[in-house]
């Protein structure tokens, strides 16, 4: 099932359980704005490439818009379309005052020199830096994208509007990034899996973990959660996986990595199938790659008691199904993986105040976020007697439709 369908249907099935009338609920569901504009660039060679840049802006009533900048070669517009919509109400959850928004630009970043990167980056600014803004949308990095692209977004908009930081997040730190940022969504999952834990009377210290990706988001929680006494029995990334079922010895895979560019060839474990890992034995499951890996095919044979949803929608609701009859509790994505769109949230307000936080400030923040997050979801679990995703997506929409139906904009 495609992204767009599954969001759709989690919140077609929020907005029943929260009983929003049919008109309110349409108009939550259609975005406030799609752009899509031709970018031409001369390559390096003299020849000109065009490629084709888009955002989806989903909805502004509880603030700017946020959401991250894709460069990829196949941007699915449907699935910009449901990021744009999961973002807002992610931001929701968080309890952040944003809406939802994502974007990018259709290329191969890895096809393109860092010069023709940045040309590109520059054209697609100017063509959008009237429909972006700090109070408007605030663009973020995502797939293809990092700290360098947000830093000539910056500069490119500051040439039309006057230095103006806060218009994206992710930044460099020279440029007003925020101390932390980078941890910032695995650190989310480390705390979001202690509150779960937590509720069940247990801790991270002796649970064996499986982790699905060994990008920033896998690897920042692997070594978060082994700082915590979790014990990491598999990883795996694109170039392979690896098992140990006393425990991988953490930091000496992130130095193997660092080196070798991927998990493959470690020697403090044994190689296995990439495909086996979901399947692996372990107490707590955390996919942190791509969407859509656990479905009906593998649902029944994942061992886990515990899923918590680092990647943007893991499962596909014909999965949640078989695994919420197995008893295996899942902690949903618009909740676990928020760490990062928090953070970003106190990088903007770090820019607008022009008062720079220490980490232990951002951490900590984060920490409290997170745990009345957690709460927050528990709460509708209960009023609504739902699971966490559901929990998560009725307190999410019901945040997003009380403040359209304040503004007066209900049609």
């Amino acid at each position: 099932m495609n992204a767009l369908v599954a969001t759709n249907r989690n919140f077609k099935l929020a907005a029943r359980l929260l009983g929003l009338d049919s008109k309110l609920e349409r108009s939550l569901l259609i975005p406030f704005r799609e752009i899509k504009v031709e970018c031409t660039i001369p390559k390096d060679d003299g020849s000109l490439a065009s490629f084709v840049g888009f955002r989806v802006q989903h909805d502004n009533a509880r603030g700017p818009m946020k959401g991250g900048i894709r460069y990829h070669p196949e941007v699915d517009p449907d699935e910009v379309n449901a990021l744009a919509q999961l973002m807002t109400w992610k931001t929701a959850v968080a309890n952040i005052p944003y809406g939802g928004a994502k974007g990018g630009i259709g290329c191969d970043p890895g096809e393109l020199s860092v010069s023709e990167l940045e040309r590109l980056t520059r054209v697609f600014t100017q063509k959008i830096h009237d429909l972006i803004g700090i109070h408007t949308d605030v663009p973020a990095p995502d797939m293809g994208t990092g700290p360098q692209t947000m830093a000539w977004i910056l500069d490119e908009y500051s040439k039309f509007h006057g230095y103006s930081p806060a218009v994206v997040t992710g930044k460099p730190t020279d440029l007003g990034g925020s101390l932390g940022r980078d941890a910032a969504t695995g650190r989310g999952v480390l705390f979001a899996t202690e509150a779960l834990l937590n509720e069940h009377g247990k801790s991270i210290s002796g649970q064996r973990f499986v982790i699905q990706g060994f990008g920033n988001v896998g690897s920042w929680a692997a070594q978060l959660i082994h700082e915590s006494g979790g014990k990491i029995v598999a990883v795996s990334d694109i170039s392979g996986a690896v098992k140990n079922s006393k425990g991988l010895d953490i930091p000496n895979l992130l130095n193997h990595v660092k080196e070798k560019r991927g998990v493959k060839g470690f020697h403090g474990g044994d190689p296995i199938d990439p495909t086996s890992i979901l399947v692996e034995d372990c107490d707590i499951l955390i996919p942190a790659a791509l969407g859509g890996v656990i479905h009906r095919e593998n649902a029944n044979d994942i061992k886990a008691k515990f899923i918590i949803e680092a990647a943007n929608h893991p499962t596909d609701p014909e999965a949640d199904e078989i695994l919420s009859k197995k008893g295996v509790v899942i902690l949903p994505d618009i909740y676990a993986n928020s760490g990062g769109v928090t953070v970003s949230y106190f990088e903007w307000v770090q820019n607008i105040q022009g008062f720079l936080w220490d980490e232990e400030k951002v951490n900590n923040e984060l920490r409290t976020y997170m745990t009345k997050g957690f709460k927050d979801v528990k709460e509708m679990c209960k009023t609504h007697n739902c699971d966490l995703r559901m929990g998560a997506f009725t307190l999410g929409v019901n945040r997003v439709a009380r403040a359209t139906v304040l503004r007066g904009w209900e049609a």
